[in-house]
């Protein structure tokens, strides 16, 4: 991802040269602090060594917003928490991967920034034998069935794979070995029956950063040391999936697994951790808990990004699978675009709880239909197919300037991306009151440039987003028919021509108006550009010209007659 020079701003050079005389500042300690984990132990959080971004996240290790610094230079090492694939991935869960794309995206696509993103895919737990006995199907089979959908689902809704999946079950060696380390340094203990438990009270107050239970006693019968305490090593019961480890057959604990993997890739030192807010406790508490026992050190990974969740609207609860308010991201999928979904979580902050309904899917569709209406109107007035009155063109070269250095400003702030949408449909709205059509040929100069110059830009930052509208009306048009963009053309033309002669009028004083045996022609004009709109070709009458677009989805026809209402 090569930073689009046309959309650098003062800030991002600025961000720039700060990096550059970082480097020089800290060159020594870059061998020092890359890849080594942090060795003050504690429960505060230390600010890294390394290359500041210039950018700030919000870290939930402090609950506050952070310079974000990395340990090198122009390189964001990232794990995130994959599924477990016992059942079809839902909207909750594309909203938590769509957000986090959007701001991997971000890093790369605007900042610069190479992310190395790895991802866990959790293939053996309780919910996957659970399932399998339900279905009398082997776990393997399940398992494998539900990745791929998950898979195929990221990749309709445009989410960037990570660089590398890791499945537990190809990893339980590497596993068994992180566990024994983790005992031989003081922090698990082995019982009796070939469990394998954390111990809590090894690394006293530092455990519980994202909170958690009070030191309590085990409940009777259990073979912990403290409630708190949670499996490494589970041994199997009858008919499970096991392995061989040195406490006897059984299979990982639900944490052990990303510590494991995440140290796998990225050694003992991590940039940025993400997941849904529900991880944070105790799933991350305890990976966190883990890592720093087996690399004995003090901070393991520097960000933790946490998502909002999607709530149904009217529901307080989170959209999830075992509570049954869930709709699958192929169900969605029928109803609205992948273009339409990201505009959605574009609207809200990454870390907002956010509440799904048509009415907030129907708002992201008109967010992306004034945006691709102004694409279209822009592309004809740069042609010469929409005569408008003279533009203000200094004020429009003003606006886009301000546009692009309110967005980099956003993004900068915790990704921001409602405020750096707003910015672009400010843009959209200054140049849209600028293109007023006129019935005859506009007079005065005219202004293509500043217009080809704010699509460009609008175009660029979708991208960066994971929109690209154009592109998809495009793909759309030629899968239908490879002339079809053509055949509009012509049609458009051969009606303009038609309503051009019935707009004609009386060059007599006596008979002012329209020539009345024209009219139905008017009226036929006005019928083929009703019929054809829910087709999804949309034909606009700006004065005596016309123009056309095809859409991306079939809008809600509204009739506007102008033409009956001139001839009246």
């Amino acid at each position: 991802g090569l930073v689009n020079s046309a959309m650098w701003s003062p800030l991002v050079r600025s961000v720039l040269r700060e990096a550059k005389a970082l480097r020089r500042l800290v060159g020594a300690a870059r061998s020092v602090h890359a890849g080594s984990c942090s060795s003050d132990p504690g429960t505060k959080w230390t600010k890294p060594s390394g290359f500041d971004t210039g950018l700030k996240v919000f870290n939930s290790l402090t609950k506050q917003k952070e310079p974000l610094i990395l340990a090198r230079e122009g390189v964001a090492t990232w794990y995130s928490c994959g599924p477990t694939v016992y059942d079809h991935a839902h909207l909750g869960h594309a909203c938590s991967y769509v957000r986090f794309d959007i701001v991997q995206r971000i890093l790369t696509r605007l900042f610069g920034i190479t992310v190395i993103h790895a991802m866990v895919v959790t293939d053996i737990d309780d919910k996957i034998i659970k399932r399998s006995w339900e279905e009398n199907i082997c776990s393997t089979v399940i398992a494998s069935l539900y990745e791929d959908e998950f898979k195929r689902d990221m990749l309709s809704l445009k989410v960037i794979p990570p660089a590398v999946y890791l499945r537990v079950t190809e990893n339980v060696p590497q596993i068994v070995s992180f566990i024994e380390r983790i005992i031989e340094n003081g922090h698990a203990y082995a019982a009796r029956e070939g469990d394998v438990y954390f111990d809590i009270k090894s690394i006293g107050e530092r455990y519980g950063k994202f909170g958690g239970a009070a030191d309590s006693q085990p409940e009777p019968g259990s073979h912990k040391r403290d409630a708190r305490d949670f499996a490494l090593w589970k041994r199997s019961k009858a008919g499970e999936p096991s392995w061989e480890s040195p406490w006897g057959r059984g299979r990982p604990g639900w944490h052990i697994e990303c510590s494991t993997i995440a140290s796998t890739v990225f050694g003992s030192q991590l940039d940025i951790h993400s997941g849904g807010i529900d991880l944070a406790f105790p799933h991350h508490e305890n990976e966190i808990a883990q890592s720093e026992a087996y690399h004995q050190c003090g901070q393991w990974a520097n960000y933790f990004l946490h998502s909002g969740h999607l709530h149904l609207k009217s529901s307080a609860e989170k959209m999830s699978k075992s509570l049954k308010n869930y709709i699958t991201i192929k169900d969605f999928l029928k109803s609205f675009s992948a273009n339409e979904f990201r505009m959605f979580c574009l609207l809200s902050k990454y870390r907002s709880a956010v509440d799904y309904s048509d009415g907030s899917m129907l708002e992201a569709r008109s967010s992306l239909g004034s945006i691709c209406s102004f694409m279209h109107d822009a592309g004809a007035y740069m042609k010469g197919q929409l005569q408008c009155t003279s533009v203000q063109e200094a004020f429009l070269w003003e606006r886009l300037a301000e546009a692009k250095s309110s967005v980099v400003e956003a993004l900068a702030e915790d990704f921001d991306t409602p405020r750096a949408v707003s910015a672009v449909m400010n843009l959209v709205h200054h140049a849209n009151r600028q293109l007023q059509p006129v019935s005859k040929g506009g007079e005065g100069a005219r202004s293509p440039a500043v217009f080809a110059a704010i699509v460009s830009y609008i175009r660029d930052i979708l991208d960066v987003f994971g929109i690209e509208l154009l592109r998809s009306t495009e793909t759309s048009a030629s899968g239908l028919c490879g002339s079809l963009e053509g055949v509009v053309e012509q049609l458009t033309r051969f009606r303009s021509e038609v309503r051009a002669f019935a707009l004609a009028r009386h060059d007599s004083p006596t008979e002012p108006g329209l020539h009345p045996e024209r009219i139905p022609l008017l009226k036929a004009c006005d019928a083929l550009r009703n019929d054809l709109a829910p087709l999804g070709v949309i034909l606009k009458d700006r004065g005596a010209a016309s123009t056309w677009e095809i859409a991306t989805r079939t809008p809600s026809p509204r009739v506007q007659d102008e033409d009956r209402d001139r001839s009246s």
